[in-house]
C-alpha cells in the first residue's frame, strides 16, 4: 500500500469525521452482538424449564418477553448507528475523491506543453475518472469494512474466549489459511488490475480520437478498419477484465468454505462440550450465531482486498502524473506590470522529443508598440520563437528579455495574462460564440464582445446566424469555416487587450483584403500593442516595422520591407512570386 500513502493528508484533513465514523461502528457493533447473547440466554432459560420442574412458566415467559424486546431495541440501535457510521465514512470519501481530482486538475494544468505531447488525452481522462473512482472505493467502503470486520472480530472473538476458549481455539483455526489465501491472491490481482486500467485507457484514447476525427474517418471510408481496431482493443480489454475477475471469482467460494468448516467445527467439538457439560446448549447456539455473523465481514475480506490491490494499482498510475516535474517552472510570485518590449540574446532551443534544432543563436529586439514579421519556410522555427515567448518552453540557452527582465523571473501568470496568442491551430470550446469571446476577459461587456468581433471582421457574418452571439458551436467549432474559426481566436485574444499580441499564421485561411482589414483594426485600436505575426505572406510582413527570415532555426535575414525588398534574398524572391 506504498502508493496509497498519498492520501494521507486526506485522511488527516478529514480525521474529525474519520474518528466520528470509527467510534460510532464500534458502537453499532457492540449493540448488533447483544441479540446472540440475548438468544442463548433465552435457549438456556427455556432448556433449564424443561429439565427442572421448579422453574414457573410465568417467569419463564417474562424473561424471553424481555429478551425479545432487548433483541428488538439492540437491533433498531445497530440500525441507526449503522446509518450514521455509513454517513460519515463514505461521504468523507466522496470529499475526497472531489479533492483528489482537483489537485489532478491543477497538476494537469501546471504541466508544461511537453506534457501533453507525450500523453494522450484520453488516457489523461481515465486517470482522473476511472482511476480515482477506483481509489474512492478504498476510501469509502474498503475502511468502511475493514473498521466493521476488525472491530466485530475484536468484540466477538474477545467474548467468545471468554465463554469457551477451546470452542474458540478449534472455530478460529481456518482463518491462518484464510490469511495465507488472501495475500497470495491479492498479489495476482494488484499486478492483473493495473493491466486493466491500462487497456482502459487505450479504450478511452482510441474511442476519443475516433470521435474527434469522425470527418476524416467518413471522409476516407475507414469505418470498418476503425472498427475492426476498436474490436480488437475492446476484446483485449474484455479478456483482461476476465482474467482478473476469474481471480477474484476464488474469494467468495472460499470464504464460504472456510465459514462451513468453522460451523462443523462448532457443531462437532461444541456438540461434545454439550454431551459432556462442559457448556450450556445456549452457548452453543450462541457460538454458532457468531460464527455465522462472522461469515459476511469474513467474507468482505476477499472483497476489501480485491479492492485495495485495485486502488493501489489506480493510485500508482495517478501518482505517476502528480510525481511529473514541470520542465517549465515558475520561480516569481511577484506582479509586475508588463510593458511589451522584446529582446532574444543567442537564445538556442531544441525540442526534447525530436531533437530539432528549433533555434539557432536567435538575436532580435523590439520596442513596446511595434510590429515584428517573422517569415521562413515550414520547419524554420517561426512557431518555436512565439512558445517560447509564452514560456511553453524555456531556451536552452540564451536569454529571452521582456522590459529588460528575464522571461524566467517574471511570474508566468502574469506573463500570459499580459500576451495574447493565436496559434496555428485554432481551437473553440462546444460554448456560444460570445463565451468563446469572452475567454479572453470573463467580465468583458456584451459592447467589448461586438468590438472584438468587428475589429477582427466577422461581426457582419455573426448577425446572419439565427441566434447571433448566442449560436452554440459544435465541438472545436465545427459549424464554422476555417477562416469563421480564425477571425474568432484572434477577436477571443484581442478582447482582453494585450501588451503583447502574437498571431502565428493566424490569417492563412482569409483573403488579403479581409487580413489587411483586420491588421488595421488591431493598429487603431492598440497602438501601444506589441505585435508579432509569423507568417507565408508579404500582405501581413510589409507594412510591419521589422521583419525576420529564418531558415532552419537561423536569422538569415532582418530589416524593413524597404530593406529586405532591396536584398536579392529569400523575402525579395518571394514578394516576387507573391506578386505574380
Amino acid at each position: 500500500m506504498i502508493e496509497l500513502k498519498h492520501l494521507n493528508k486526506y485522511f488527516l484533513k478529514y480525521k474529525v469525521k474519520i474518528i466520528i465514523g470509527i467510534l460510532i461502528t464500534i458502537i453499532a457493533r457492540i449493540f448488533a452482538l447483544i441479540a446472540p447473547n440475548l438468544i442463548g440466554d433465552s435457549i438456556t432459560t427455556i432448556e433449564n424449564y424443561i429439565s427442572s420442574s421448579s422453574l414457573e412458566i410465568e417467569i419463564v415467559k417474562n424473561k424471553l418477553l424481555k429478551n425479545i424486546l432487548m433483541i428488538v431495541g439492540s437491533a433498531i440501535v445497530a440500525g441507526f448507528f449503522t446509518f450514521i457510521m455509513r454517513q460519515m465514512l463514505i461521504n468523507v470519501s466522496r470529499f475526497i475523491e472531489f479533492d483528489l481530482k482537483n489537485e489532478i486538475y491543477r497538476k494537469y494544468q501546471s504541466l508544461s506543453f511537453d506534457f501533453y505531447k507525450n500523453n494522450r488525452t484520453g488516457d489523461l481522462m481515465n486517470r482522473i475518472s476511472e482511476d480515482v473512482s477506483k481509489v474512492r472505493m478504498y476510501i469509502g467502503p474498503a475502511i468502511m469494512y475493514t473498521i466493521n470486520t476488525f472491530s466485530l472480530f475484536i468484540i466477538v472473538i474477545t467474548y467468545m474466549i471468554s465463554v469457551s476458549p477451546k470452542l474458540t481455539m478449534y472455530t478460529l483455526i481456518p482463518l491462518p489459511i484464510l490469511s495465507f489465501i488472501i495475500y497470495k491472491i491479492s498479489i495476482i490481482i494488484n499486478f492483473k488490475s493495473k493491466i486493466v486500467q491500462e487497456y482502459l485507457s487505450k479504450l478511452t484514447t482510441f474511442t476519443q480520437e475516433s470521435f474527434s476525427g469522425i470527418k476524416i474517418i467518413k471522409n476516407y471510408t475507414i469505418e470498418e478498419n476503425i472498427n475492426k481496431e476498436l474490436n480488437k482493443i475492446a476484446n483485449t480489454s474484455r479478456d483482461k477484465n476476465m482474467s482478473l475477475v476469474k481471480i477474484q471469482a476464488w474469494f467468495f467460494p472460499l470464504m464460504i468454505l472456510l465459514i462451513g468448516i468453522s460451523n462443523i467445527l462448532v457443531v462437532f467439538i461444541g456438540g461434545r462440550q454439550y454431551m459432556n457439560n462442559e457448556i450450556e446448549l445456549g452457548v452453543l447456539a450462541e457460538f454458532i450465531i457468531y460464527i455465522n455473523m462472522l461469515t459476511w465481514p469474513v467474507a468482505t475480506v476477499g472483497w476489501v482486498t480485491s479492492i485495495v490491490q485495485q486502488a493501489e494499482a489506480s493510485q500508482k498510475r495517478i501518482n505517476e502524473f502528480l510525481n511529473t516535474k514541470s520542465s517549465v517552472i515558475n520561480s516569481s510570485n511577484n506582479k509586475i506590470k508588463i510593458i511589451g518590449k522584446i529582446e532574444f540574446k543567442n537564445v538556442e532551443f531544441i525540442y526534447p522529443e525530436t531533437k530539432i534544432n528549433a533555434c539557432k543563436d536567435v538575436s532580435f529586439s523590439i520596442n513596446k508598440g511595434e510590429s515584428l514579421a517573422i517569415m521562413g519556410d515550414i520547419g524554420s522555427g517561426k512557431t518555436t520563437i512565439l512558445e517560447l515567448l509564452c514560456r511553453i518552453y524555456d531556451p536552452l540557452s540564451g536569454k529571452i528579455l521582456i522590459d529588460n527582465l528575464n522571461i524566467k523571473k517574471i511570474n508566468i501568470s502574469e506573463l500570459r495574462s499580459s500576451i495574447g496568442y493565436v496559434p496555428q491551430t485554432t481551437f473553440l470550446f462546444s460554448e456560444t460564440i460570445q463565451r468563446n469571446i469572452k475567454f479572453g476577459k470573463e467580465d468583458a461587456t456584451k459592447n467589448e464582445v461586438e468590438d472584438a468581433a468587428k475589429n477582427a471582421c466577422l461581426s457582419n457574418e455573426i448577425k446572419l446566424l439565427k441566434n447571433g452571439y448566442n449560436t452554440i458551436l459544435g465541438e472545436r467549432g465545427v459549424n464554422l469555416s476555417g477562416g469563421q474559426k480564425q477571425r474568432l481566436a484572434i477577436a477571443r485574444a484581442i478582447i482582453k487587450k494585450p501588451k503583447i499580441l502574437m498571431l502565428d499564421d493566424s490569417l492563412s485561411a482569409v483573403d488579403t483584403e479581409t487580413e489587411e482589414k483586420i491588421l488595421s483594426n488591431i493598429n487603431k485600436t492598440s497602438k501601444d500593442i506589441t505585435l508579432i505575426i509569423a507568417t507565408h505572406r508579404i500582405s501581413s510582413a510589409k507594412n510591419c516595422d521589422k521583419i525576420l527570415i529564418l531558415e532552419k532555426g537561423k536569422v538569415i535575414e532582418h530589416g524593413s520591407h524597404r530593406e529586405l525588398i532591396m536584398i536579392d534574398g529569400y523575402y525579395a524572391n518571394t514578394a516576387l512570386k507573391q506578386s505574380k
